[in-house]
């Protein structure tokens, strides 16, 4: 065990290893007796580095059938990602939007195969509680611990960046429609929108879409004359103001020991996703399908089936079906482990019909014209008004999901690297409270100054994905071959074209 582990859980492990050893004469009066084995409220997690923390009530024989072990995955899947599917289609044009799905789906897919057979292709070491970075480490020594523990912050403090983003966005509408329902406000939203009973907006139409500059007629109608406004505009605004009010809640939130108690709200995860699909589907039957195929000349209305920036779905797909970090220990519950591979791939296959529903049907839906397709948002409910109670709905439900999922997020990245560096999750009150003032800091930095959630999520997702995605499985794949005297020049080939592409996704993410 690694040096890292808490005193506690070190002692623990060298009594079991110690009747372990005094069990090999058969001798049943020399197993372990009652009060060295650990109860289920004293069973420990062990992090891909080593350190050790409690579950408290947790139950280490409890085996799941396959059904419930492919929705775990799923649900695990299913992210902020979502929300951006259309923004990402629409960016590389509807045709080749549809073929990059499939294609990064089935990619990723195969990368998740190599991470999950990775632990049983390692001889003489008992590897029964690694996860893919231990598999790193095991070849690749401390560069593999290093750089599996800075990918995974990369993604988790990407992640929660992106929530401080949603939740100061879903909090500003939240208020807003409140605010203008008590006082019996019609808002007339002063963006292009359509004339029908269903609305829809364009909220930024004076900007390129295309590209990355979506931001900067926010920054107009948030710091013009402020003469021209009332009190609760000008502290109520979307990013002056809300995304500092987030961290008197927030804040303390993190600052917990435990996120037992929020662990207990995920299944709000669910019920969000399941919404969404039933907005999608309502403003999809409202709006009808308004679609034109031009292949690559851009029109007033509508984009060209093939656009050159592609590269931003791939980036923003890397994050939405990555699960590479966890998925040996999600599937080491499956009753069955002979059907690990096809659930695996049945689990895949459901979240990519997911990613492609919402995509596909919001794109089509979009009414081009009086709208133009370049005005869909990398949050494609900011393409619906504040007034709109069917997205206020969605809006309140995703906010509280993500006040919840946000402490325990924040929890994954102090046990990670307080555990890393201090040997204990929880060294001090200052240690915690220094690292969380710094990833909310992030938060209300790029929630004020950029929340493009769109450019954040596919950075996120090229950057931790180059590494856990691509490069790490790649190489052990073609290590452990080499090793057993069955690499082929083609295996070689294609592995190692898997590890220019990581790096061409990553690269082609600083030229969008």
């Amino acid at each position: 065990l690694d040096s890292s582990l808490s005193a506690e859980a070190a002692v623990l492990n060298s009594r079991l290893h110690y009747y372990s050893r005094l069990m090999g004469s058969s001798d049943r009066q020399l197993s372990p007796p009652d009060h060295v084995i650990p109860q289920p409220d004293e069973i420990y997690i062990y992090s891909p580095l080593g350190t050790a923390f409690k579950v408290p009530g947790s139950d280490h024989t409890s085996k799941n059938p396959s059904i419930i072990t492919i929705f775990a995955i799923w649900n695990t899947m299913m992210g902020t990602s979502i929300l951006s599917m259309p923004w990402g289609i629409k960016q590389a044009g509807f045709t080749l939007g549809i073929f990059i799905v499939i294609f990064i789906g089935l990619l990723m897919l195969y990368c998740c195969y190599i991470v999950l057979k990775s632990p049983k292709s390692i001889p003489c070491v008992d590897t029964s509680d690694w996860e893919f970075p231990d598999v790193c480490q095991y070849y690749f020594g401390k560069v593999g611990q290093w750089s599996s523990l800075m990918f995974s912050m990369v993604s988790l403090v990407g992640a929660m960046v992106v929530y401080w983003v949603l939740m100061s966005n879903f909090l500003f509408n939240t208020g807003q429609f409140i605010y203008n329902h008590v006082h019996n406000i019609n808002v007339s939203d002063s963006e292009l929108e359509t004339n029908g009973s269903e609305k829809v907006i364009c909220p930024y139409p004076n900007t390129n879409p295309g590209g990355n500059n979506t931001i900067s007629t926010l920054f107009l109608s948030d710091n013009g004359n402020m003469s021209d406004v009332n009190p609760f505009e000008r502290y109520w605004s979307k990013t002056n103001t809300v995304p500092f009010y987030l961290i008197i809640l927030l804040l303390p939130l993190l600052c917990f020991r435990s996120a037992s108690f929020f662990a207990r709200f995920t299944f709000l995860g669910t019920i969000s996703v399941v919404y969404l699909i039933v907005l999608v589907t309502v403003k999809a039957v409202r709006l009808g399908f308004h679609l034109e195929f031009h292949w690559f000349d851009k029109t007033e209305f509508y984009v060209p089936e093939f656009r050159l920036l592609f590269p931003q779905l791939t980036g923003v797909l890397t994050l939405a079906f990555f699960i590479h970090n966890c998925i040996i220990t999600l599937m080491k519950n499956n009753k069955d482990q002979k059907n690990n591979v096809r659930d695996l791939s049945v689990a895949y296959l459901l979240v990519g019909l997911t990613y492609l529903y919402v995509g596909v049907l919001i794109f089509a839906a979009f009414p081009s014209p009086p709208l133009f397709k370049d005005c869909i948002q990398p949050n494609f409910l900011d393409n619906f008004p504040s007034s709109d109670i069917m997205v206020f709905v969605a809006r309140t439900f995703l906010l509280f999901q993500m006040i919840t999922v946000y402490p325990l997020l924040g929890y994954l990245v102090r046990v990670q690297m307080m555990g890393q560096l201090f040997g204990n999750h929880y060294p001090s009150f200052l240690h915690v409270l220094i690292l969380n003032i710094l990833i909310v800091g992030a938060g209300v930095l790029v929630a004020t100054f950029y929340p493009n959630i769109g450019s954040i999520i596919r950075f996120s997702g090229a950057i931790c994905g180059l590494a856990l995605v691509f490069v790490f499985p790649a190489l052990v794949h073609m290590i452990t071959l080499r090793r057993q005297g069955m690499l082929r020049w083609k295996t070689a080939i294609s592995h190692s074209l898997l590890i220019l592409l990581g790096v061409a996704n990553l690269a082609a993410q600083f030229f969008m």
